[in-house]
């Protein structure tokens, strides 16, 4: 089977694709043909090397890369009973604990982390929602914030900062997004009830939209610690990254959410998407042989929605 794959750390030049033994599903596993594989920037620091140190122990390059995909269940090994063979699936690779990556022709997964694609969706796009979409609902769950409570939501116009927005919007809070000018109609679409310039003082802009603090902050953007600033006293914080996050003071609650797969949580995304409560955006696709061109691209940043990788 062909699979997208790092050898060794680098620019977008040391991605190639191999050609890798399939997989066969032991005890409580799938085997998925994959159709789609979005690619994240989890990948690229993977890729650069920026996360090597979380690698799994134990693995040894080449090294599959890719946390989500869409596709069509092939085989399933024993003790699964409720996935059919030939159901359409979408799925989040847990990538850290088992380096098993996704952007490949075929990928054996633990049926636990399955759910049933999206109806009458395309697998490009359903590609797009298992790993931003649960990190922006397990980050509103550490949040905890009431219905009522307003949220400052960085980078609101990508991927776990677009869910962010329409998922916190759902649950009553008062969504207030930091973005660049150009995406400001496009937040305000997803449900957030008011948007700062992410330039200049993030920190004073928040202040001057809730003048005692926000409730919460999600920084999607990795703006960085500083922004604790903008929460008030006893409010909460949640970063998505380790160097992002502060320390607590004034009684804010700080947390880094690490997503973890769950077929369960996943096929309730897929309820909201199913009945137009949660938006997929796809930025491009393009095949397995140009994936570094798809890593180039989001390098450069400005990219909105996800690109998809197929085989």
């Amino acid at each position: 089977m062909r699979a997208v794959v790092v050898d060794e750390f680098g620019g977008p030049e040391v991605l190639r694709v191999a050609d890798l033994p399939a997989g066969e599903p032991g005890p409580g596993e799938v085997a998925v043909r994959v159709t789609a594989a979005a690619v994240n920037p989890v990948d690229l620091m993977t890729r650069s090397g920026m996360l090597a140190a979380m690698l799994p122990a134990g693995g040894r390059a080449p090294w599959v890369l890719g946390w989500d995909l869409a596709g069509t269940v092939e085989a399933v090994g024993p003790g699964v009973h409720d996935i059919p063979p030939g159901g359409a699936v979408v799925a989040m690779s847990d990538w850290f604990d088992a380096g098993v990556g996704v952007q490949a022709e075929q990928v054996v997964l633990p049926a636990r982390l399955l759910a049933p694609a999206p109806a009458g969706v395309a697998p490009e796009a359903a590609a797009t929602l298992p790993l931003n979409a649960m990190t922006a609902v397990q980050a509103l769950d550490l949040l905890d914030l009431p219905a009522g409570s307003t949220l400052l939501v960085t980078g609101a116009a990508g991927g776990v900062g677009g869910y962010a927005v329409e998922l916190a919007a759902a649950r009553g809070l008062h969504v207030l997004a930091q973005v660049g000018t150009a995406d400001a109609d496009l937040v305000l679409g997803l449900g957030a009830a008011g948007v700062g310039d992410r330039g200049g003082d993030p920190v004073a802009a928040a202040r001057a939209a809730a003048p005692g603090g926000v409730d919460g902050l999600l920084d999607a953007a990795v703006a960085g610690p500083h922004l604790i600033g903008a929460v008030r006293d006893g409010g909460a914080f949640v970063a998505v990254i380790d160097p992002a996050l502060p320390a607590p003071e004034r009684g804010v609650r700080t947390a880094k959410v690490s997503v973890r797969g769950d077929g369960v949580q996943l096929g309730e995304l897929v309820r909201l998407v199913e009945q137009g409560r949660l938006s997929l955006r796809v930025a491009g696709v393009l095949p397995f042989a140009e994936a570094a061109e798809a890593h180039r691209q989001l390098e450069k940043g400005g990219v909105r929605g996800r690109l998809v990788l197929v085989p």
